[in-house]
């Protein structure tokens, strides 16, 4: 096979050994994915007019290896794909076939937004939703109407939730009911049967049914709904958000309180849990805070933990 493949090479370098179209090695026991990152190891280093020759010695590995992996039959470690997309002067999420890298207009736009801060990123997302008609547009008023509550369980969504809608005189929606409705069973059954695409294609659908049934709602959403971009840009399009922020010791008791530990599995308060639910929070804060405003539901007792939401969203929609 080696041999074959680097007489092959060789052939197909031609003189210049730029831009060639090489010869399809049999696809019989290929891995997809391997056939298409040889591709598209083959592509950049014609878009770079490198011969395989001067890749390999760039990229410090020999041209065997280059060869098999271009054929899509090397399993090359993520050390060497490294190595090869330094060489060739791109990501390695490009070499990988990121979508954001799979034309030159989202190149381009991926350069335009590089070294960017947050807030002009922001500025950028709205820009653009707005003008792909996934912004607020016309619908403004109902978008202030609904207010939806982010953030961990145990950061008070319910509890204030339920106290703010009958405030304004809002239903009030748990849309983790809303998803159980929709399957016909438990959230933990339907991700214990169906797996976590379902549950997340359960979760986009009853957001969907919210945002069209209800121009005026307050919302308690799942924790992790942010964890499908997608379903979260469509809230933050569609409602006033608030992320109800609390300390992980605060979301831990709560949680224990309420005798659910999902996903932070194990002996209530233990180590291992508290680990695991920083190591969520963490993950999850950047997206929480996108939210128009957020309260630290940790800061105060009750009484004024509410009185402060419900002043934020009372001037929110022009109340107070």
């Amino acid at each position: 096979m080696s041999s074959t493949i680097m007489h092959q090479d060789r052939a197909s370098e031609g003189p210049a050994g730029v831009g060639a179209v090489l010869p399809q090695a049999p696809d019989e026991g290929r891995h997809p994915f391997l056939s298409a990152l040889g591709e598209r190891v083959r592509a950049l280093r014609s878009r770079r007019g490198m011969t395989r020759k001067a890749l390999a010695a760039a990229a410090d590995v020999s041209e065997r290896h280059l060869a098999n992996l271009e054929y899509g039959v090397g399993n090359a470690s993520i050390l060497i794909l490294l190595q090869v997309a330094q060489a060739l002067q791109c990501t390695l999420a490009e070499l990988l076939g990121d979508v954001t890298t799979s034309s030159p207009e989202w190149l381009l736009l991926r350069e335009l937004l590089d070294g960017r801060d947050e807030a002009s990123l922001r500025r950028v997302r709205l820009a653009v939703a707005d003008l792909l008609g996934a912004g607020a547009g016309g619908g403004a008023v109902a978008r202030r109407s609904r207010i939806a509550l982010v953030g961990l369980r145990g950061a008070g969504k319910s509890t204030l939730g339920s106290r703010l809608a009958a405030d304004l005189g809002f239903p009030f929606l748990e849309l983790s009911r809303q998803i159980e409705q929709f399957a016909g069973c438990t959230v933990d059954e339907i991700q214990a049967l169906y797996g976590q695409n379902a549950y997340r294609r359960y979760e986009r659908r009853a957001l969907e049914e919210a945002i069209q049934t209800y121009p005026e709602a307050v919302i308690a959403t799942p924790g992790g709904l942010v964890s499908d971009a997608s379903t979260f840009q469509m809230l933050l399009a569609h409602c006033t958000t608030v992320w109800l922020q609390a300390s992980p010791e605060d979301h831990m008791r709560r949680v224990v309180a309420q005798g659910d530990m999902r996903p932070m599995g194990g002996v209530a308060a233990s180590k291992e849990a508290m680990d695991d639910l920083r190591s969520i929070l963490a993950g999850r804060a950047a997206f929480y805070s996108k939210a128009d405003f957020r309260v630290d539901t940790s800061a105060q007792p009750l009484e004024e933990t509410f009185a402060a939401l419900r002043r934020i969203v009372r001037e929110s929609l022009g109340l107070e």
